[in-house]
């Protein structure tokens, strides 16, 4: 039984296209989706799957999640959600929070959770043998990593569309880049969601938050603002011209 659910063709197209643009798929690839079970990631791979059945090009595709045993945030029912749709499919679990008051010193706990969960990510890519690791970020959250770095640290710089890590054995893709979260939004309420309640992030008002409802306005007042940004991080999305991730 086909448990998977077709995506939009416009999350699909926006999908397709970032992929072509930055070359992130290869013939062959073995591609590992990070799954926080968040609707970023969930529809991340319900395109992929879709791709994998219907693109010329053939690769492989696994999905795993990094469980960092925070109260109130329980991704374990994607367990079952990916027994049904018979990818592979690897649970990490590893106690973050607990480990964080011991070991992340000036860092922010959040700054620390996603270096942490971004070694082990490589770490059972390397594994399992995928040469791919895809994540689930999209338009707006590269501009408002753009506008952030801009307004906070005096910073031209955003995520990249596609690099190689430090190490020089895994690539990272972000096929949703060309996408807007409200189109993530809609595909996921189709999809089991996980609620992410994590204490630690969500206490209080942060700078992305604070960019999040700025871009909001701006957007209500410019419609073609996200198009805009869009064009001008291009140049700082590209490893090719060398610029920080």
């Amino acid at each position: 039984m086909n448990h998977f659910i077709t995506p939009p063709k416009s999350l699909l197209s926006c999908a397709g296209r970032a992929i072509a643009d930055y070359t992130m798929i290869q013939a062959g690839d073995r591609v590992l989706v990070a799954l926080s079970g968040g609707k970023d990631s969930l529809s991340l791979l319900h395109i992929l799957a879709h791709l994998q059945r219907h693109a010329p090009v053939y690769f492989e595709l696994g999905a795993m999640t990094v469980d960092p045993q925070i109260p109130g945030f329980d991704p374990s029912p994607l367990k079952d959600y990916l027994a049904k749709l018979d990818i592979p499919y690897f649970y990490c679990t590893q106690p973050i929070l607990e480990e964080a008051t011991q070991r992340m010193g000036n860092d922010s706990f959040c700054a620390y959770c996603a270096r942490m969960k971004r070694g082990i990510m490589y770490t059972t890519a390397r594994h399992h043998h995928y040469n791919v690791l895809a994540l689930g970020q999209h338009l707006d959250d590269v501009a408002e990593s753009f506008l952030m770095s801009a307004l906070y640290q005096g910073n031209l710089q955003t995520m990249k569309a596609h690099y190689t890590n430090d190490a020089g054995d895994v690539r990272v893709i972000r096929p949703l880049i060309y996408a807007r979260e409200r189109q993530t939004a809609d595909f996921a309420k189709n999809l089991p969601v996980i609620a992410d309640n994590c204490p630690a992030c969500f206490s209080q008002p942060t700078q992305r938050t604070h960019i999040k409802g700025f871009l909001a306005n701006e957007e209500a007042q410019h419609k073609h603002i996200f198009k805009n940004l869009l064009h001008a991080m291009r140049p700082l999305m590209d490893e090719r011209r060398n610029l920080v991730s």
